[in-house]
């Protein structure tokens, strides 16, 4: 069973630019927004990759330390104020060959945070865990 309901789904194979953040091995954090990152539906996991991908540093850090975060967020309205999106953090890892990616929930815990706005415009905050 996927930790994502169909609409979910959905959102996450519409939306085209996320962000990842991982922490270096002396703690310090980076941020960095992607574009080439897929939802792999039948194991929810999301992949993150790019060119020269094993150059970068978000790809060292989740090679040195196994962990990172990806959100992929937009805005339902401007006026009013109503943003939505999909949180994923936890444990990560690096998977190399051919077309080398970061892949995020794969074999470990993980949250899932899912983020939206009611018809009320109140905040509310689904929390998910999975391979437990």
């Amino acid at each position: 069973m996927s930790v994502f309901t169909e609409a979910e789904r959905a959102y996450l194979h519409q939306r085209r630019l996320a962000r990842v953040a991982t922490v270096g091995t002396n703690g310090t954090p980076h941020v960095t927004p992607v574009g080439m990152w897929s939802l792999r539906a039948d194991a929810d996991l999301i992949e993150v990759s790019g060119r020269d991908f094993t150059a970068t540093k978000k790809y060292r850090d989740v090679a040195a330390t196994g962990r990172a975060a990806i959100v992929i967020d937009d805005l339902a309205s401007a006026d009013p104020w109503r943003p939505r999106g999909i949180e994923i953090r936890g444990h990560a890892q690096t998977v190399a060959g051919p077309e080398p990616c970061i892949a995020m929930g794969a074999r470990s815990s993980r949250s899932v945070m899912i983020w939206k706005r009611s018809c009320r415009d109140v905040l509310t905050t689904f929390f998910a865990e999975c391979w437990q």
